[in-house]
């Protein structure tokens, strides 16, 4: 930037008179960015409104779905024993006990410094009669070990310290193997020897080799039902978890019980009135945003007459659509019934209202019923949310996404601005610069002009 001096032959205050020249130069510009401002701060508005609808989308939806209503609680006589229903889970209860849980397999070998074999080399015949062989890259256990992990034949091994060898002094260790996975189907066999060997008889079970023992034994949870009646029957289940002892109801147990375990399947009121006030406080907080953003506003200024502003939504036709979209959907009638009718109302301020004494009635009078409207609205809000709110093609992310083209084409007009104020400034600054050159000029002149009259002789000499 250049030093500028006001002008020295002039007078003029050169510098205020380009400032004040280039204020009326960049109104143009200013009117850009009172544009750029205006659309910046109606963006941000609607991306606030567009992830509200967005995730009223996604809530509404999962409500929609069987799961979202078909809400059930769960209680058991015994801390041992817990459940989950889910949907189809049926009101009721049943008695049972738990003879016994599910556990893995761990085997352990006899004490010993390296496997006795040179290369070791292990076969495991799994429960449904797989055979799988591995070989290990030294006698070490750990070498031992570590083939058997990375092998992928079911079975964790681990090197265990066995004291000492009383005869050498040397480290003795175990190697304690256990099944991937509970219940019977991960029982298995370890062999020393290959695949062939296990087949022509001559490998040898490692259960067999003095010090080894069988730790646990692989074996399946068993529940039975009507413990001590003539309808005993036992249910079986690799895990400790039963999914199919009640429909849509998960069983965990956490320890053995021969004293009956009673569990009761119960309908979730609360849950299910929640879930619909929570969306109707979801669309609220959104009819609320829409009419702050729309809302007209009134000042006074400083000569005592009244200001009107609208609102960053006033007048907007894509936000007054998608409001009227999103309660339509939940005033809508369903087969004939208004909402009103299940505790979901409408008020005169464009407000929803949900009355949970009016819904618990009519849950009880017929909750599947209640249970099939609520979902019907939570389907309809959630396709009107996505009408609106569609990542791709939303009526509010397109209105967004035209608004950002027509922001970025308002930057790119004032920067070209930006050029030509700069380059008008430099034109002025060069002008006044010329002016005082030439005043300088004139007033050489006029000295020497004035030297030279003075020089002349006078009339009367």
């Amino acid at each position: 930037m250049g030093l500028a001096i006001d002008g020295l032959i002039s007078g003029l205050k050169t510098t205020d008179l380009i400032d004040q020249l280039m204020q009326a130069e960049a109104v143009p510009q200013t009117l850009l960015k009172n544009k750029v401002t205006d659309s910046t701060t109606f963006i941000t508005a609607m991306q606030t409104l567009n992830s509200k609808v967005a995730a009223l989308a996604d809530s509404a939806g999962k409500l929609a779905k069987p799961a979202g209503t078909d809400l059930h609680t769960t209680t058991s006589s015994s801390t041992a024993v817990t459940a989950i229903a889910g949907p189809g889970a049926v009101d009721g209860s049943i008695d049972f006990t738990v003879d016994r849980l599910a556990q893995a397999q761990v085997t352990v070998t006899g004490p010993m410094t390296q496997w006795p074999d040179q290369p070791p080399t292990l076969t495991f015949v799994a429960s449904d009669g797989t055979i799988k062989q591995v070989t290990a890259a030294s006698s070490s256990l750990a070498d031992v070990a570590a083939a058997i992990n990375k092998a992928g034949v079911g079975v964790s091994a681990t090197r265990v310290s066995a004291g000492l060898d009383p005869a050498t002094g040397e480290k003795l260790y175990r190697l304690q193997l256990s099944s991937a996975k509970t219940g019977a189907d991960g029982a298995f066999t370890a062999y020393r020897g290959t695949p062939a060997d296990v087949t022509a008889g001559t490998a040898t079970n490692l259960l067999t080799e003095p010090g080894a023992a069988q730790v646990r034994q692989a074996q399946d949870a068993q529940l039975t039902l009507w413990t001590g009646t003539g309808a005993a029957q036992t249910v079986t289940s690799s895990t400790n978890t039963f999914s199919d002892v009640l429909p849509g109801v998960t069983v965990t147990a956490t320890a053995e019980s021969t004293t009956p375990v009673t569990l009761t399947v119960a309908r979730d009121d609360k849950a299910l009135s929640d879930a619909a006030n929570t969306l109707v406080t979801s669309l609220n907080d959104i009819f609320g945003f829409i009419a702050q953003k729309q809302a007209v506003s009134t000042t006074t200024n400083s000569t005592g007459g009244t200001v009107v502003t609208a609102g960053t939504f006033t007048g907007e036709s894509t936000v007054r659509d998608a409001d009227q979209k999103l309660m339509d959907a939940v005033i809508a009638p369903i087969d004939g019934v208004s909402p009103s009718a299940y505790g979901i109302s409408i008020t005169s301020d464009g407000q929803v209202t949900f009355d949970k004494d009016k819904f618990a009635t009519a849950l009880a009078t017929d909750p599947d019923k209640v249970k099939a409207a609520l979902s019907t609205i939570a389907q309809r809000v959630s396709d009107a949310a996505t009408v609106v709110s569609d990542k791709y093609d939303g009526t509010i992310t397109t209105k967004i996404q035209g608004e950002q083209k027509t922001v970025k084409s308002l930057n790119d007009q004032i920067t070209d601005w930006d050029t030509r104020l700069a380059d008008r400034r430099s034109t002025l600054e060069k002008t006044y610069a010329n002016l005082e050159v030439q005043l300088q000029q004139l007033q050489s002149q006029s000295s020497w002009l004035t030297g030279q009259l003075a020089s002349l002789p006078s009339s009367g000499s």
